[in-house]
C-alpha cells in the first residue's frame, strides 16, 4: 500500500509542476473514491493547494454532503459549496421543472456534465488541474458520464479497481463511515453504483482481472465458477463502452 501511494502522489505532484499549475480542484460527493483522491492530493502537494468542491442539488442526501464536508476539514483544505438545483431548472431538467419527468439517462447525465463544468471553472480561475475521480472498474465498464465525471486532467486512482480503492482507503485514514456506505454516483434519490450496474464490486472486479489477462469468458468461468451470462455480461459492457476511453473518431485525409 505504501509503495501504492508513494507511486500516486509522485504522479500528482509530477503532473502539476509540468503543467506550471497552482494545484489541483476535487470534486468532493461524500463517496470514497472522491475521498481517496482528496487525501492522495493532500498527501502529494499539501492542504493549500487542494480546493474541494461540493457540488449538491435539491434530491441529494444531506448524509453524502456532510461526509463530503467531513474530509474536507478533515484535510484542513479550502472548499466550495455550488448548489446545482437553479441550474437543472434552468436546462428545464426532468423532475426539476413540473412538466417534465426525470428521465434517469438524460437528466442524470447532465448533472454530471454540469458539476464537470464548474469544477473547470474554478480549476480556469485558480490555475488548477482537474482531478478526477473515476476508478479502473468503472472505467473499464464505462461507468460514467462521457464529457462529465469522466472529463479531467488527471486520474489519480483510474489504475485502482474498486475494490482495491477500499483497501487504500482504510489505509490512509479515510473515515469508516465513507468506506463502508454503498457506492453511489448520487444522480438520483436512493441510486446506488451496484444496483444500477447490476453486479457487486467484487465479482466485477474479479472478472476485470482475468480479462486483462486475456482470459476468455469460458476460461474465467471454469477459473471462478462465476456464471457465463455474468461474465459475458461485463465483457459486453467492456466493448459496448469503448467510446468512452478513446477520443472521438476522426476521418483519414
Amino acid at each position: 500500500m505504501e509503495e501504492i501511494v508513494n507511486k500516486i502522489t509522485k504522479f500528482i505532484r509530477e503532473k502539476v509542476e509540468e503543467a506550471n499549475a497552482n494545484g489541483v480542484v476535487v470534486g468532493l460527493s461524500g463517496g470514497i473514491d472522491s475521498s481517496v483522491t482528496a487525501y492522495l492530493c493532500v498527501k502529494a502537494l499539501g492542504k493549500d493547494k487542494v480546493l474541494g468542491l461540493i457540488m449538491p442539488e435539491k434530491n441529494t442526501n444531506p448524509k453524502d454532503v456532510e461526509h463530503a464536508k467531513m474530509v474536507a476539514e478533515n484535510l484542513g483544505i479550502k472548499y466550495i459549496i455550488s448548489d446545482i438545483t437553479d441550474i437543472l431548472k434552468a436546462f428545464g431538467a426532468g423532475g426539476y421543472v413540473p412538466t417534465r419527468e426525470f428521465d434517469k439517462i438524460a437528466d442524470g447525465n447532465l448533472k454530471a456534465r454540469i458539476r464537470m463544468c464548474i469544477l473547470y471553472y474554478f480549476a480556469n480561475k485558480y490555475n488548477l488541474l482537474v482531478a478526477g475521480t473515476s476508478n479502473k472498474s468503472e472505467i473499464y465498464v464505462g461507468y460514467g458520464t462521457k464529457h462529465g465525471d469522466i472529463a479531467c486532467d488527471i486520474r489519480p486512482i483510474g489504475n485502482l479497481f474498486k475494490t482495491e480503492v477500499k483497501k487504500l482507503a482504510k489505509y490512509i485514514g479515510v473515515p469508516k463511515e465513507i468506506i463502508e456506505k454503498p457506492p453511489s454516483a448520487g444522480l438520483w434519490e436512493g441510486q446506488t453504483d451496484e444496483e444500477e450496474l447490476d453486479i457487486k464490486y467484487e465479482t466485477l472486479d474479479t472478472i476485470l482481472k482475468l480479462y486483462e489477462k486475456g482470459k476468455t469468458p469460458e476460461e474465467i468461468h471454469k477459473e471462478t465458477n462465476i456464471p457465463l451470462e455474468t461474465i459475458n455480461y461485463v465483457f459486453d459492457l467492456i466493448k459496448k463502452n469503448e467510446h468512452k476511453r478513446t477520443l472521438p473518431p476522426t476521418p483519414e485525409i
